[in-house]
């Protein structure tokens, strides 16, 4: 699970690093397309259905969207901010999941401790916004590339959200996988076209990033994914998914060189807090109420 957070936090570090060759928009475009010929043979159908069942397919079309929505959303932040920020801020998924599942089902409605993460994690997303100056364009451009990882968050979260509420909770995820592959291939690939992104220099950094990108991030780390689903518990390996944001902190320094402000290491540190809080809820109770009956 370490292996897996340190795959998933260097990810968006290689799509900057590679961006002097291949936009990263066009990176995620050209991953997705090839990974759906990695992905189509593993998916095992319920007997009855198909790919293009109504039922999954409109809901299939919707993920998609929302899928192609974040990567947009990330490709452009990389533009404008760091690698860091991007993937710590993408990282607040989590909240934003927790608070529409609130509205939605009753069984998910948010507990006094889950409230007290999201404070805690909202007051680190603000802390983390802090220090830049929109005098300098540098400092705008770099509020605005934040805002745009933050809202990628946002977008992963009605990803989330959306597959628990539609027939697609049901499927196989490699189902599931198969129709945001290719949606982020099909709308992904106009989008770059339309912003002038589509230019890509085969040089040895951009061949290797795509390598790296439908390899290991859309393939071994998806079937690395399902092997420790299928040993343990899904709460268990949950805890470790917070250290992703963390490796993607320390890649961007090492490999990119960035510099992280003091506010933005403060605000992470909340924002983690925060989000673990709210995902380990039911721990935290159980513990508070064992020291409680302790005493």
């Amino acid at each position: 699970m370490i292996i897996l957070c340190m795959i998933l936090g260097i990810q968006q570090v290689i799509l900057k690093l590679a961006a002097v060759d291949i936009a990263p928009i066009m990176q995620i475009a050209i991953r997705s397309g090839l990974a759906v010929l990695l992905v189509f043979p593993l998916i095992r159908l319920k007997p009855g259905t198909h790919l293009y069942t109504r039922e999954y397919l409109l809901p299939g079309i919707w993920l998609a969207f929302l899928f192609s929505a974040e990567f947009i959303l990330v490709a452009e932040s990389l533009r404008y901010t760091s690698a860091s920020h991007t993937v710590v801020l993408l990282y607040t998924a989590p909240i934003f999941v927790a608070l529409g599942l609130h509205w939605k089902l009753p069984e998910e409605k948010l507990t006094v401790i889950q409230w007290v993460g999201i404070f805690i994690a909202f007051s680190g997303i603000v802390l983390s916004f802090m220090g830049r100056e929109s005098s300098t364009t540098v400092n705008t451009q770099a509020l605005l590339g934040d805002a745009m990882a933050l809202l990628a968050g946002v977008m992963w979260a009605l990803t989330t959200i959306s597959l628990r509420l539609t027939k697609l909770s049901d499927a196989p995820p490699t189902q599931t996988l198969f129709y945001q592959l290719v949606g982020g291939c099909v709308f992904l690939l106009p989008v770059a076209w339309l912003t002038g992104q589509m230019t890509v220099h085969w040089t040895v950094l951009s061949i290797s990033s795509m390598i790296f990108h439908v390899l290991i991030i859309s393939f071994f780390s998806l079937m690395l994914w399902f092997w420790l689903l299928s040993k343990y518990l899904a709460n268990g390996l949950g805890v470790f998914s917070f250290l992703t944001p963390i490796f993607g902190l320390v890649f961007g320094v090492l490999i990119l060189n960035e510099t992280i402000e003091l506010n933005f290491i403060l605000g992470t540190a909340l924002v983690m807090v925060g989000v673990m809080t709210v995902t380990l809820h039911r721990w935290l109770a159980k513990l508070m109420e064992h020291q409680r009956t302790a005493i």
